[in-house]
């Protein structure tokens, strides 16, 4: 490993609703009294009668399925604790997991007590995000095609033209094997009685996968013991699945398909995860100028001379993909990319336009579209929303602005959202402004009390929001989901916000095995022995005139505000 560089040791320095009704299993509560210690005062700490927390129940005792977890960190003392967390912070800065935040690089934070799943309830999450991926193509395949959900007046056809991210370009570009999300990321929470609910959808450029494996990879350091103690089912396959996917998306009569990753550049706040997922999947990871489009076919750029590719997994916003269909000044595409798509030689994952059905809008009619593309009842529920553009919704929301939360529907990371019960006098009247200037552009929700764990803040173990980032990848023949996914973490009290882009952290995500063949699979993966390379994201100095200009600097930089492919949204 290299040596640190004195930019990550100065980092190093600094490191120190209702919803409808569900299939979720409850399991059976037995009373375990928690033993003296970090926990002590913990019951103390969580709002009376509000959010579910997943490891201690309302009468203080813990619930069955973080038993082993719970006995683990009650063992611990505080300084403890504190040790392991930060042994956690200067881990990932030495392996360059890092975001930007405010113009400042740090370790993407990650809490020393884990989220637990059983078994059970994770056959719901699984279900129900495999539902979700199968109905959203469905719809996109529609909303490029046919356009049946509309003539059958399922979504009004203004709802589906008017979104910013529907993109006539993308029509009658058709997959080689059918598959327009490739990957996806749908966000949970749990509500007050503990049902899963669908917050948003993204099916773009979804991010957050990269710190699935290396919360993973660094929790097996910080907790081996417990590791030995539960049956956790393991996350390093993704590359593997995810790989196999894109391969099977090459275009017809393409044997030995050549896959690439797409990357605005080393100035991206993900292009940790960029090069990541290209060395795990051991594929190259390519820049714009590396590729050339000419013929209607796509070429990358070697030493050895030009290569065909097949498969671009983009991580690169719709806007910036291609100059000749958006827009003219980018840098950061390939010019023709579109064309050779249209065309059938070249893959793109994910699809162009995609974003159609991560508007916020289109997410209130899912539970319909479920019904009228697979004849089946939702599995995850969404959380009761009221839609702005409709006269009736929009004077419920204005007069009940202070008791909701309000979203812009084209939204991420968290920006834009007003907690209504939060803002300010000033802050609402500036809101209610903006909502009758431009009604189709917000929705609006209740607040839902988003599910509590316990998480190190400080020198205290105390209750803190989470949600959770299932990722699925879709190969044409099955949807696979990972078991696990991102959880984040509002750091802050009484805080809702998740986003690490909000001042948000992250917890590892263990999903209990009911199958005892599974315990040996972990445990291999576990002991780091197929650790992940290390992949720095600070980037170089290319110095003055270099490459990474001015012009192209500013454009990965802007690509990471109008993209989720940044931090984890």
């Amino acid at each position: 490993m290299p040596p640190p560089t004195p930019a990550t040791t100065a980092l190093r320095r600094r490191a120190g609703v209702r919803a409808g009704p569900t299939k979720v299993a409850v399991m059976q509560e037995c009373i375990v009294p928690a033993p003296p210690g970090v926990f002590d005062g913990y019951s103390a700490k969580r709002t009376a009668g509000s959010a579910w927390d997943e490891m201690i129940a309302p009468d203080g005792s813990v619930r069955p399925t973080s038993r082993a977890v719970h006995s683990a960190v009650a063992g611990m003392s505080v300084e403890d604790l504190r040790a392991r967390s930060d042994s956690l912070a200067a881990t990932f800065l030495d392996r360059g997991v890092t975001f930007d935040l405010a113009g400042e690089e740090r370790p993407f934070p990650i809490d020393v007590v884990p989220r637990v799943l059983a078994a059970q309830e994770w056959a719901t999450v699984d279900a129900g995000v495999r539902q979700r991926v199968r109905v959203l193509e469905r719809f996109l395949a529609d909303v490029y095609g046919p356009m049946r959900a509309v003539a059958d007046g399922v979504v009004p056809r203004h709802v589906i033209t008017s979104s910013s991210h529907f993109h006539r370009q993308a029509a009658g570009v058709e997959p080689a094997n059918g598959v327009r999300v490739h990957v996806s990321g749908i966000d949970l929470v749990r509500d007050e009685a503990g049902r899963f609910c669908v917050l948003e959808d993204n099916v773009r450029v979804p991010s957050g996968v990269s710190y699935v494996l290396e919360n993973r990879r660094a929790m097996t350091q910080a907790l081996p013991d417990l590791f030995g103690s539960v049956r956790v089912r393991p996350v390093s396959d993704y590359p593997e699945r995810l790989l196999a996917a894109l391969q099977m998306a090459a275009p017809a009569g393409v044997d030995d398909p050549t896959v690439v990753v797409l990357t605005p550049g080393v100035y991206n706040s993900a292009y940790f995860e960029h090069a990541l997922l290209a060395r795990s999947m051991g594929v190259e990871l390519v820049e714009g100028r590396d590729l050339v489009c000419s013929g209607n076919r796509v070429r990358m750029l070697t030493t050895g001379g030009e290569r065909r590719v097949d498969v671009v997994y983009r991580r690169v916003d719709d806007a910036f993909l291609d100059p000749v269909q958006f827009r003219s000044d980018s840098m950061l595409g390939c010019a023709g990319l579109l064309n050779a798509a249209r065309a059938g030689t070249v893959t793109i994952a994910n699809a162009v336009g995609n974003g159609v059905a991560d508007d916020k809008l289109i997410y209130t009619y899912l539970p319909d579209l479920t019904r009228y593309y697979l004849g089946e009842e939702p599995v995850l529920s969404n959380v009761d929303t009221w839609r702005c553009e409709e006269p009736e919704h929009l004077a419920e929301v204005l007069d009940r602005l202070d008791e909701l939360v309000v979203k812009p529907v084209d939204g991420s990371g968290g920006k834009g959202i007003v907690i209504g019960p939060q803002a300010s006098a000033p802050q609402l009247d500036s809101l209610r402004e903006r909502l009758r200037n431009d009604p189709r552009g917000w929705i609006a929700q209740p607040v839902v009390a988003l599910s509590t764990l316990p998480t190190l803040v400080g020198d205290e173990i105390a209750p803190r929001h989470v949600d959770l980032r299932p990722f699925a990848v879709n190969d044409g023949e099955d949807v696979w989901v990972l078991p696990g996914g991102l959880t984040r973490v509002a750091l802050g009290e009484a805080t809702l916000v998740v986003n690490s882009s909000q001042g948000g952290g992250s917890k590892d995500t263990w999903v209990l095995s009911d199958r005892a063949d599974r315990d040996s699979t972990e445990l291999v993966d576990a002991g780091g022995t197929t650790e992940l390379e290390l992949v720095r994201s600070s980037p170089p100095d290319p110095g003055p005139g270099g490459p990474g200009g001015a012009g192209q600097q500013e454009q990965q930089q802007q690509a990471r505000v109008v993209t989720p492919g940044g931090p984890p949204c």
